[in-house]
C-alpha cells in the first residue's frame, strides 16, 4: 500500500513557513500564515482569555462529551455576536448554530450539508480567495466555479464584472462571500456595493456562504459585519462560517461556528438536524475548552468591555501599519502608487507584486510573502517594517 507513494506537495502557505523556520538569516520577516502579531512581533494571547481561563480551572466540573452540535449557550453568544442583539432571524428563531472545531470546520460542515441536501448545486468563489476553499468544497464532493473580484490593474474590487458575473449564476446555487477583511486581497466592497450584492442574489435566488474569520479586525465588530445584515431580509436564506481565532488569539483551540440561516425556526431546526448528520460522521463532537472561552467572555459584561477594546487595539494597530507601511515605501523613493494598502482591511494585503519579486524577497532578503503578492500586514512592526521596504525597493 505505502511502498510506491510519493510525498504530496507542500501546502502553498504552510510550506513557506517551514522554509522560514529553516532560513538562518537573522533579519528573516514571515509575512505569510495569517496570525496576527503585535508591535514586539508576538502572537499575544489576551487578557480577557486569561482571566476567563481561570474562571473555567476554578469552575469547571467535568470533561463530559459536547451535544453534537456543541453547547447551546455557545450557539447563542455566537448568534448575538453575528447579528446583533435583538435581531429578527434571533428573535423569530429562524438561525440555526453548530460548534465546529475552528473556521475551516465550520466551511467543510457547510459544504458537506450542501452536498447532502442539495447535491447539484455549484459553489462559486471569488476570483481570487484563501487557497484553501477550493480544497474544502472540492473535498466534499461540489462542483466549484469563480466570479472575477479583483482588478489587479486598480488594486480594487472589479465591481461591475463581479456584479455581471453573479447575474448570470443560475437560482439556487451557492455564493461564498467574505463578510470583511477579504482573504487574500484586502479589498472588501463599500456599504453601496454591499446592497447591489444583496439585491442581485435575492433576485437571482442564491444562497450565500459567508466566511467570517476576522470579525473585528477590518473597522470594528459591529462595522465588520454590515455585509452580512445587508444580506438578512425577510425569509432569507444562507449559512455562515465564523472563526475565533483572530478575534479572540484562540488559534490553537481550533473555535469557530457554522450557522444557517433558513426562512423560519421550523426550517432552522430541520437543517440543523442534518448538519449534525454531517458532525457525527467526521469529528462526532466539538472540543469544549476553547468555546467555554468565548462563552465566558461574551456572556460577562465587565469582560466583554474589556475584550471589545482588545479587539479594537488589534484593529486600529493593523490600520496604523498600513498607513505607516505605504509613508515608509515613499520615503525610500518607491515611486509606484501604495496607497491603496491604506484602503484595503484586515490582517492581509495585494501588493501588486509579482511572483518573481516575491521569490526575490524571500530568497535575498529573507521577507517572507505568497507568489501571489500577499503579505501579512499584521507581521510588519517597528523593528522590521524599514527593512521590509527597503528589501520591497530594491526588488521594484
Amino acid at each position: 500500500m505505502f511502498e510506491t507513494l510519493e510525498k504530496a506537495p507542500p501546502d502553498a502557505i504552510f510550506g513557506l513557513m517551514e522554509a522560514y523556520k529553516k532560513d538562518s538569516n537573522p533579519n528573516k520577516v514571515d509575512l505569510t500564515i495569517g496570525v496576527y502579531q503585535d508591535d514586539t512581533g508576538t502572537t499575544p494571547i489576551f487578557r480577557t482569555v486569561k482571566l476567563a481561563e481561570a474562571r473555567l480551572l476554578e469552575e469547571e466540573t467535568d470533561k463530559s462529551y459536547l451535544s453534537i452540535d456543541g453547547s447551546p449557550e455557545y450557539a447563542a453568544v455566537v448568534q448575538e455576536l453575528v447579528f446583533g442583539a435583538g435581531h429578527e432571524i434571533t428573535a423569530s428563531g429562524r438561525a440555526a448554530t453548530a460548534q465546529t472545531p475552528g473556521g475551516t470546520a465550520a466551511l467543510r460542515v457547510g459544504a458537506e450539508f450542501i452536498k447532502r441536501i442539495r447535491p447539484e448545486a455549484r459553489v462559486w468563489l471569488s476570483d481570487p480567495t484563501w487557497p484553501n476553499h477550493p480544497q474544502v468544497f472540492g473535498a466534499a464532493g461540489l462542483a466549484i466555479e469563480t466570479y472575477p473580484y479583483f482588478d489587479s490593474a486598480a488594486n480594487a474590487i472589479a465591481f461591475d464584472r463581479m456584479i455581471a458575473a453573479l447575474k448570470e449564476i443560475p437560482a439556487g446555487d451557492i455564493v461564498l462571500l467574505h463578510g470583511s477583511c477579504h482573504n487574500p486581497t484586502g479589498a472588501d466592497p463599500t456599504p453601496e456595493q454591499w446592497t447591489q450584492i444583496a439585491n442581485v442574489i435575492a433576485e437571482r435566488g442564491l444562497i450565500p456562504f459567508i466566511d467570517f474569520a476576522y470579525q473585528g479586525l477590518g473597522d470594528g465588530l459591529r462595522e465588520d459585519a454590515a455585509g452580512i445584515l445587508t444580506l438578512c431580509r425577510p425569509g432569507s436564506e444562507m449559512l455562515i462560517a465564523s472563526s475565533f481565532s483572530k478575534n479572540f488569539g484562540l488559534y490553537c483551540e481550533r473555535v469557530g461556528a457554522m450557522t444557517v440561516v433558513t426562512p423560519s425556526a421550523k426550517a432552522a431546526q430541520a437543517a440543523l438536524s442534518h448538519a449534525k448528520k454531517c458532525i457525527r460522521a467526521n469529528y462526532s463532537n466539538p472540543p469544549s475548552h476553547g468555546a467555554s472561552i468565548v462563552i465566558s467572555i461574551l456572556s460577562d459584561p465587565d469582560l466583554r468591555v474589556q475584550w471589545e477594546s482588545e479587539v479594537q487595539g488589534m484593529c486600529n494597530r493593523i490600520n496604523r501599519t498600513r498607513r505607516l507601511f505605504v509613508k515608509t515605501l515613499a520615503a525610500k523613493g518607491v515611486t509606484r502608487d501604495f496607497s491603496f494598502i491604506e484602503r484595503q482591511r484586515g490582517i492581509f494585503s495585494y501588493t501588486g507584486l509579482t511572483k518573481e519579486q516575491a521569490q526575490e524577497l524571500r530568497e535575498k532578503h529573507s521577507i517572507y510573502i505568497l507568489d501571489s503578492g500577499r503579505m501579512n500586514v499584521a507581521g510588519m512592526n517597528a523593528g522590521n517594517i524599514d527593512a521590509v521596504c527597503q528589501a520591497i525597493a530594491d526588488v521594484l
